[in-house]
């Protein structure tokens, strides 16, 4: 479980200093919490581009997956 939450961290890691933040801080307060169905929909978001990320993460977009959905507003801080 160390080595996962060790590769995900740095998949948190970004070009963009705002997204480093929002990433890391929810992975370190709520990864152990998620559902495997919230798990994938992160792992998820951590493969897309910073543009769609930034599009979802700042509130201009949002994802069509529900649970994608919800844990781009648990992210946010909406939910």
């Amino acid at each position: 479980m160390a080595d996962h939450r060790a590769r995900m961290r740095w998949r948190c890691r970004r070009g963009m200093k705002e997204l480093d933040h929002l990433l890391l801080e929810f992975l370190e307060r709520h990864l152990d919490e998620l559902s495997p169905p919230e798990q994938s929909a992160f792992e998820s978001l951590l493969e897309l581009q910073d543009p769609e990320l930034v599009g979802y993460l700042l509130g201009a977009e949002q994802p069509t997956d529900p649970v994608m959905a919800d844990v781009v507003r648990r992210i946010r801080g909406d939910a």
